[in-house]
């Protein structure tokens, strides 16, 4: 009776000491936790939660990308355009008039940069003004010519090509087909940055869950390490 009351004091003892590692183990969890806080009161893994806000690149790269090259091609193409015989008036390489700065200059480099902003960046809110500048930049070139003299910003001048359809595919390479073809792709990125998928919302339900389960896994391994020890004494 002696030798098993013995051992239910060392049994005890060993459960004590298991307790009371679990207890300090998680003490100093929880202290680690709240000095990785950021400063929104959550933890690294949670701040690192992508937010409403938050968009993947791939969401609006390939728009992006169609949209920079098409802008550029939009706001040089009136001054290299000579070089093949595929111009407007005046027909001479690198010839400044307020008609181009304003026409083709200006929205070509709307569209650009609207482009570039949907390429690099992750907000909603940034991507979205890149795809309204895409937007405004195609609207301009399809109304641009006809409201020129209107406005009084200068002439857009006339294709140089003498047969008619020649002279109609370089109307729609500069203007009015270029301008639909941006026009629509900033409208489709703006589509698609208007939804939250539901690939988005299980990205964000995973990323804090495996940020978590490095720690939570060393820790077993911790707390299985100290009872490993605290019963060695004991035998």
């Amino acid at each position: 009776m002696r030798r098993v009351g013995v051992s239910g004091v060392k049994l005890s003892k060993e459960l004590d000491m298991i307790s009371d590692n679990k207890t300090r183990h998680e003490t100093k969890r929880r202290e680690a936790a709240q000095d990785t806080a950021g400063p929104t009161g959550y933890t690294s893994a949670e701040n690192t939660m992508p937010g409403p806000m938050w968009v993947p690149r791939s969401r609006g790269a390939v728009s992006g990308i169609l949209l920079i090259l098409l802008g550029l091609w939009g706001a040089l193409i009136p001054f290299v355009g000579p070089y093949f015989s595929f111009a407007f008036t005046p027909d001479h390489a690198w010839t400044w008039t307020s008609g181009r700065g304003w026409l083709e200059v200006l929205p070509g480099a709307a569209a650009a940069v609207g482009g570039l902003l949907l390429v690099v960046s992750r907000h909603r809110v940034v991507a979205g003004l890149g795809a309204w500048l895409a937007v405004v930049g195609g609207a301009w070139f399809v109304v641009g010519t006809t409201l020129a003299p209107v406005l009084h910003i200068g002439d857009p001048g006339s294709p140089t090509a003498a047969r008619p359809g020649i002279a109609a595919v370089q109307q729609l390479a500069y203007f009015d087909g270029l301008g639909a073809v941006i026009l629509f792709l900033g409208a489709a990125a703006l589509g698609r940055l208007s939804v939250r998928s539901h690939r988005d919302v299980r990205r964000a339900q995973r990323r804090p869950d495996s940020a978590d389960e490095p720690v939570s896994t060393a820790g077993a391994a911790h707390t299985g390490r100290q009872e490993e020890t605290s019963k060695r004494p004991e035998e």
